[in-house]
């Protein structure tokens, strides 16, 4: 069986149609997504709505939480500058969404199973908290064995790789949008029979930056560094 799974759109409907058609290409049994799908992003409403109208099954990522939830925010960063400039973007999202979207995403799973693998957007026991590609092999085991299955996915931290410790087969998927690794494509991850590949995608990022810039998101243009860098930056 060949799955597909999409993680991190943060509302790039330019990325994410990419995705779409390279998931034309590829043509997967079962495509399931990772969480975080529309909070820092020209398209939050698109990204939903087409997401629902696709039927994806997937899991509850942290910006997705603090939308309907935004207390969760303020429990990972306290009062802080940081957390306080992500609240002004995500009462942006949040108003656009409306409640019913609200509503859908509350009802976003924590975890999938499908045969081997086990989804979570970061980690079994947090959407906030994740190990990084350098974690050593004895955290990742210690993080994702409660899954208790031989393949274990995860989003979140936006670098993909790939992971085989002595017990457990770890992937992160990467992120559609917002790449931390410098790397300005998007990125999914299909699994084929077990065997994973991370896709790579081109698209038009300075389309994407334009929308970015006409879609009055507070602070729209620390997104768009991030986007243009394919790394993680200051606001």
């Amino acid at each position: 069986m060949r799955i597909a799974i999409v993680s991190d759109i943060h509302g790039n409907r330019t990325a994410f149609d990419a995705v779409l058609a390279d998931l034309r290409e590829t043509s997967p049994d079962l495509i399931l997504h990772g969480g975080d799908l529309p909070h820092g992003g020209s398209s939050p409403v698109e990204i939903v709505d087409q997401i629902r109208d696709l039927g994806w099954q997937g899991v509850l990522g942290n910006t997705d939480e603090m939308l309907f939830r935004p207390e969760a925010l303020t429990e990972f960063f306290g009062r802080s500058p940081i957390g306080d400039l992500i609240e002004e973007m995500a009462a942006a999202t949040r108003e656009a969404l409306g409640e019913e979207r609200l509503a859908w995403l509350r009802g976003l799973p924590f975890q999938q199973v499908h045969g081997p693998m086990a989804l979570v957007h970061a980690s079994p026991e947090s959407c906030w908290r994740a190990p990084m590609p350098e974690a050593s092999d004895a955290e990742l085991e210690k993080v994702y064995a409660p899954l208790r299955r031989p393949i274990a996915v995860y989003g979140h931290v936006h670098r993909s790789f790939v992971r085989t410790t002595s017990s457990i087969m770890i992937v992160n998927t990467g992120s559609v949008s917002l790449s931390h690794d410098g790397d300005r494509r998007a990125a999914y991850l299909l699994l084929d029979d077990a065997k994973p590949e991370i896709r790579r995608v081109e698209y038009d990022v300075e389309r994407e930056l334009k929308a970015l810039s006409m879609c009055g998101l507070p602070h729209a243009d620390w997104v768009a560094k991030m986007l243009e860098s394919g790394r993680p930056q200051m606001p």
